[in-house]
């Protein structure tokens, strides 16, 4: 008989950012299923946000009845408080109500808010000593310097739900980093796997985000499309644990089975492995440091037969390259390299731009930062948010030039 987990887990309260992204609604049906194990207490909410999704915000607040439920577009305040009306859920609007959501007593937060813009309330709960279950690359990417020492500072944990971080952080479990040789992230190759470059030119939108493996968000598709999912990922990974760039690799792995490798000093691999389903990972965080049992779909490895390796090809996806040159060169560059990405792929999102155009415009954008910067010295958040700014301006001006 499966053990439940134990009521310091099913009574600790969580706060979800980026309640109706992919992550966040997959955090959600955990909860639903630990409820319909366990009691209908299980796993209260303190509060949920969203960006502008009011209708998909209130129906979870109705459902999952959470503290607060904030959007940041201060604009749809006045509609989140007509469809909660007389719920006794509190409504907030705006950036700074975002942050104050963070800042709310609950233990666990999962921070799912897509892009730079999940940075300030990520430090937040990070400065009050939160678990916080770390969904956003993006601000490890452009501050992971500056989240992981929040996080020591506050006394809390960083538990990774990348399907590859946590894989990582499970076969890590126990283990002393200076026994570990090697750290390899696998990738599925996303829809563009075995496509010429003339086919890649091509490339639609839909066919990007028709991601062969995973159902995630725009975004994050276009990311794996291009392969600097992985890149952001493994500078991702430098930030989690603490390992320098020499002992990260990536490897594709199109069945999207074995997450994540750590090699070890006396020839032992050990690799996690799981099916494709994003409540996985993120079960293993809800319950940390326990388990928890879902219903996510079992792994039968007699049906699979066969499971496949193969490098990356780096001139057809050279954004891993890119990421890799990044993460050498600094925190600096790294920013940079974030913040012109995310405006090239909503340029091509928008049709603006052709798919081979995004890594060029971030190529553009390293490039043009490393002319006039000769430090890596980055400062604080203020300086963090200014040069993300910048980047963002050389993206675009890129974007421009490039309009199809």
């Amino acid at each position: 008989m499966i053990r439940p987990p134990s009521d310091a887990v099913l009574a600790r309260p969580v706060t979800i950012l980026g309640a109706t992204g992919s992550v966040g609604l997959a955090t959600l049906d955990l909860i639903a299923e630990a409820r319909a194990r366990w009691g209908e207490d299980a796993i209260p909410i303190e509060a949920l946000t969203a960006r502008t999704s009011v209708d998909e915000l209130a129906a979870l607040a109705k459902k999952f009845r959470p503290k607060l439920a904030v959007v940041s577009d201060p604009s749809y305040r006045r509609a989140l408080e007509s469809a909660l009306a007389g719920t006794g859920v509190e409504v907030a609007a705006g950036d700074p109500a975002v942050i104050e959501a963070a800042q709310r007593p609950a233990p666990w937060v999962m921070s799912a808010i897509v892009g730079a813009a999940g940075l300030e309330p990520t430090l937040a709960a990070a400065r009050r000593g939160a678990a916080i279950a770390i969904a956003n690359k993006e601000a490890l990417v452009c501050a992971g310097d500056l989240v992981t020492a929040e996080v020591a500072r506050g006394g809390g944990a960083l538990l990774p739900v990348d399907s590859e971080h946590n894989a990582i952080f499970q076969a890590l479990r126990d283990e002393d980093l200076d026994r570990v040789e090697k750290i390899t992230l696998t990738a599925s190759g996303g829809p563009f796997r075995t496509w010429t470059l003339a086919e890649m030119a091509r490339a639609t939108p839909e066919q990007a985000v028709a991601h062969p493996n995973w159902s995630m968000g725009a975004k994050i598709s276009v990311d794996s499309a291009t392969l600097m999912n992985k890149g952001l990922e493994l500078i991702e990974a430098r930030c989690l644990f603490g390992v320098e760039t020499a002992r990260l690799d990536a490897v594709v792995h199109p069945q999207s089975v074995v997450h994540g490798l750590v090699a070890f000093c006396d020839g032992s691999v050990l690799a996690q492995l799981g099916a494709a389903d994003m409540r996985i990972p993120i079960a293993s965080a809800l319950a940390w440091p326990e388990r928890t049992p879902t219903d996510a779909p079992r792994l039968d490895l007699a049906a699979l037969r066969e499971l496949t390796f193969e490098p990356p090809d780096p001139v057809r996806f050279p954004c891993l390259e890119l990421a890799r040159h990044a993460m050498e060169s600094g925190h600096q560059a790294t920013a940079v390299l974030n913040a012109a990405n995310e405006e090239a792929v909503a340029a091509f999102l928008d049709r603006k731009i052709a798919f081979l155009d995004i890594p060029r415009i971030v190529e553009e954008a390293l490039t043009a930062h490393a002319g006039v910067s000769t430090s890596d010295d980055i400062g604080g958040l203020a300086e963090r948010l200014d040069l993300d700014r910048a980047a963002r301006k050389i993206a675009r001006d890129a974007v421009g030039l490039a309009a199809v």
